[in-house]
């Protein structure tokens, strides 16, 4: 089976169990439920609620124990896009295929569905933690925390936003990338460990295993921005152009990006490598992730 077949499976057991868990469009205000459901439902790989399952079970633990953090990481990053494309951010008319939050809904709907997502994916966690009664599901809870939070995503999307229009060095780039978009995938990967049981070193590598996935996937995206089409990927191309956003491949080329984003690919194989055939997914995905064409 390929990996975009897995994937595929994978995607629809995690569409199944958020079905569940996230209000219909009923009952008052039936317009936030909308909003929420909206985007939350509009598509997307669920590659973050898919890497924190797949680190979970890799270390031997119980996918089912790990569904709810899963299902809230994915809320998280909706909550995100939805904000992050808001006019007085990246002022984008669409994301995968579809117009955005705030296209559809206005833009103050559009801040209360993001609002929503992220305190639901909260109470979701918390939830969690209560009926399990275990320090695994809090510190799992603490990690996607700290991975969207002032020490992560939000401080990646606070530089990135007073940098527009800027010429920026390497190291901020690095940070933007590293805290926008590796922070919420090692939160990820360090909640699956957690979650599965996984002794301290362990849990360390999955979350250096995810600073560079997130790093090379933003690279990736920064190319995918330079040589798509807004029909492969979703979304407007050109944007960080014409939002003035230095990008690696500003910096450093397309060709010269794709060999950072080989480096990241063959460190992280070394770490899949330590669990053998139980790597092996871990592995398709990572190589997926850092050859993707949208």
């Amino acid at each position: 089976m390929s990996i975009e077949m897995v994937l595929e499976e994978k995607n629809k057991c995690i569409q199944q169990y958020l079905e569940k868990l996230l209000p219909e469009n009923e009952g008052y205000p039936i317009e936030i439920f909308e909003a929420m459901r909206y985007s939350l439902f509009a598509g997307g790989k669920r590659i973050r609620p898919i890497l924190l399952l797949a680190a979970c079970e890799v270390v031997g633990g119980d996918t089912k124990r790990a569904m709810p953090f899963a299902a809230a990481i994915e809320m998280i990053h909706t909550y995100s896009l939805i904000h992050d494309d808001l006019p007085a951010m990246d002022n984008d008319d669409y994301r995968r295929g579809k117009l955005t939050n705030h296209k559809v809904f206005g833009e103050d709907i559009a801040i209360l569905a993001g609002d929503g997502l992220l305190h639901y994916a909260m109470e979701i966690m918390a939830d969690a933690c209560c009926k399990a009664e275990s320090i695994l599901e809090v510190k799992a809870m603490q990690a996607i925390a700290h991975g969207a939070g002032i020490y992560g995503m939000l401080a990646g999307q606070v530089v990135d936003v007073i940098s527009e229009g800027k010429k920026i060095d390497e190291k901020t780039l690095q940070y933007i990338h590293e805290h926008k978009t590796a922070a919420m995938l090692q939160g990820a990967l360090t909640a699956g460990a957690i979650l599965g049981g996984a002794d301290k070193d362990t849990i360390s590598e999955f979350e250096e295993a995810g600073r560079k996935i997130g790093l090379a996937f933003q690279i990736a995206d920064d190319i995918l921005d330079v040589v798509s089409t807004q029909e492969e990927l979703g979304k407007p191309v050109h944007s960080d152009e014409r939002n003035g956003k230095t990008t690696y491949v500003t910096l450093f080329g397309v060709e010269k990006s794709k060999e950072i984003i080989s480096q990241l690919s063959q460190e992280t194989m070394k770490l899949w490598n330590k669990f053998g055939k139980r790597g092996n997914f871990l592995m398709e995905l990572t190589e997926y992730l850092m050859d993707r064409r949208r």
